[in-house]
């Protein structure tokens, strides 16, 4: 199986610490945070990995290589600009998967967490995805997602248990395929790559009923700020 870390963001809450710094290259407990993300995979088992970038992308590129330093084969995906989240997939599907059916893992590149991926459970043939979600933070007490015998559920005003997308999650290739074929088509009215967000697309999957989910008891930080980044360095 291949992965892709996301790290094509400019990090703007990050400021003015990602101003000449990309903020996968943030050191958290002394290693750049994407490089946490390339050790965990790797010794998952997992090698081949592909890793957007735009705002500064150069140093990600110069500083990580093909990855052989990792016992890794690294690949980039570059963007014109950050296509966001569903957008940076899609323009990586070719490096990622070559049939509908192909499974690929992707991790936020801004997240950091111990969770152990050879525990990811093994997408199911009635599913195009599979979600990773944790206990709320205090910055999205409400959550995003509720989950129901083990199938990701859109977060309705009730009293049921919700959680917050980890960032983690195993898709298909066919889970984008619809939303690639319809940029191909024109459909985007776009000449280049286009910006996609992933939320839209798995709240929609949600009411089809085609993501699976599971809940990771495991220590996990967005680092979306300074501070929660100087939280994690005083550890």
């Amino acid at each position: 199986m291949k992965a892709m870390i996301l790290a094509a963001g400019r990090g703007a809450r990050m400021r003015p610490l990602t101003d000449s710094c990309p903020k996968p290259l943030l050191k958290v407990q002394g290693l750049p945070l994407i490089e946490h993300h390339i050790r965990n995979l790797v010794a998952a088992g997992i090698e081949d990995i592909v890793i957007n970038h735009a705002w500064l992308g150069e140093q990600i590129v110069t500083h990580l290589g093909c990855g052989e330093q990792f016992s890794a084969n690294i690949r980039y995906s570059e963007e014109p600009v950050a296509l966001e989240t569903a957008g940076g997939i899609i323009n990586a599907l070719d490096l990622l998967a070559e049939q509908d059916d192909d499974v690929f893992l992707v991790i936020n590149g801004d997240i950091f967490c111990d969770f152990d991926l050879t525990s990811l459970p093994t997408l199911k043939a009635e599913y195009n995805a599979h979600l990773v979600l944790v206990e709320n933070p205090e910055h999205n007490p409400k959550g995003d997602f509720q989950l129901s015998a083990g199938m990701l559920m859109n977060r309705k005003e009730n009293q049921q248990v919700s959680y917050t997308f980890s960032g983690i999650a195993l898709y298909r290739k066919s889970f984008f395929k619809q939303y690639d074929e319809n940029i191909a088509a024109g459909n985007n009215i776009l000449l280049q790559p286009a910006v996609l967000p992933l939320a839209p697309m798995l709240r929609a999957a949600a009411e089809q009923q085609t993501v699976s989910a599971t809940v990771m008891i495991n220590a996990w930080t967005d680092v979306g700020t300074p501070e929660r980044l100087a939280k994690l360095n005083a550890i």
